[in-house]
């Protein structure tokens, strides 16, 4: 086949706007196993809106180029989400993406993964996304780094400046990053160069050796604490794990080395598949974390469900429940610098 014959079906991302889940999950609620959790994990969510917590949003995995982008963009524009830990994947590699005017496409996972490189042809188990569309994504990372001035940014910085970069040219419409950047909803990717940020990073750096834009991780983790501090009661949703779900955990322990007095997140929710009898960390319960003095198991919930059948249910079920609230603007705690 032709690679314009594999690039052929759009994935469509799902519009939780457009159906509400709740009768399903109060059906699910009166069941048993992962349907009785996973209602349990939309009342919780419901919950620590109707507290006025903060909203902590971690992504791990491939979830944007699997058509969930549009449910966290509708989360942050209705004030459901106060800040973000995410994957490098999927705020670079699949939102900005996209935002670019690029698109992932349904795939086979049985697919001849040989022909797929030959054809410059990326594959993410049964999504494909075009290479060439991929570097074209580097090299505006790049872009953006050559337009600032040469210091070390945290990644919240840097994703602002992403955002900047789509409002201006009237891009991303319905763009996670675009989204944040308009609502003041910091975004924080720990491992920033896991991604096509690296790429494009890379290429600016060596392309500018003596003074050029480096990212610095510890200033995420500072800025993160701060706004620990600052919000109080916190809660959690996690979708995945890996280093998003730890790093805004570790955030209590942080806030308690700097010598505050905080209190735990007082609400965790999170949807895995992962198992937690090896040990790992993606599947680690909320329980294993209260021992550190990172989360309160009180207001947690495990689900053990793949997130793209999960998700869109519970964001949906929130979404049509939610309280209004106030919008926390917490990236507006950040003095951002724009060059002239």
């Amino acid at each position: 086949m032709e690679k314009k014959d594999l690039l052929s079906t759009p994935v469509v991302p799902i519009d939780i706007k457009a159906f509400d889940a709740g009768p399903i999950l109060e059906a699910m609620g009166k069941t048993a196993f992962q349907a009785r959790n996973l209602h349990r994990a939309a009342e919780i969510y419901l919950r620590m809106l109707e507290d006025d917590a903060a909203v902590i949003l971690t992504l791990a995995g491939s979830l944007v180029s699997a058509g969930q982008g549009l449910i966290i963009h509708d989360l942050i524009r209705k004030g459901l989400v106060d800040a973000i830990v995410a994957t490098g994947a999927n705020i670079v590699d699949q939102d900005f993406f996209e935002a670019l005017g690029h698109r992932h496409y349904q795939g086979d996972p049985k697919a001849d993964d040989e022909t797929l490189r030959w054809l410059w042809i990326d594959r993410i188990y049964d999504t494909y996304i075009d290479e060439e569309e991929l570097r074209h994504t580097d090299y505006t990372i790049a872009e953006i780094a050559d337009a600032l001035p040469p210091r070390p940014y945290s990644s919240r910085e840097f994703i602002w400046h992403m955002g900047r970069y789509l409002v201006e040219r009237g891009l991303g419409e319905k763009s996670i990053v675009r989204a944040a950047y308009e609502e003041g909803v910091p975004i924080f990717v720990p491992a920033f160069s896991d991604s096509s940020a690296g790429f494009g990073l890379v290429y600016h750096q060596v392309k500018n050796p003596k003074a050029h834009v480096a990212i610095d991780s510890v200033a995420d983790f500072r800025e993160l604490t701060e706004i620990k501090l600052k919000a109080g009661t916190t809660g959690l949703v996690m979708l995945g794990g890996g280093v998003p779900k730890n790093f805004a955990q570790d955030i209590v322990v942080a806030a308690e080395v700097l010598g505050h007095q905080v209190e735990m997140h007082k609400y965790a929710i999170q949807i895995t598949v992962a198992d937690e009898r090896d040990g790992g960390l993606s599947g680690s319960t909320l329980s294993e974390a209260q021992s550190w003095g990172k989360v309160d198991a009180a207001l947690s919930q495990m689900v053990f469900a793949e997130a793209t059948l999960a998700f869109p249910l519970l964001a949906s079920y929130v979404w049509h429940r939610a309280p209004m609230r106030a919008k926390r603007r917490y990236a507006d705690l950040f003095r951002a610098e724009v060059p002239a």
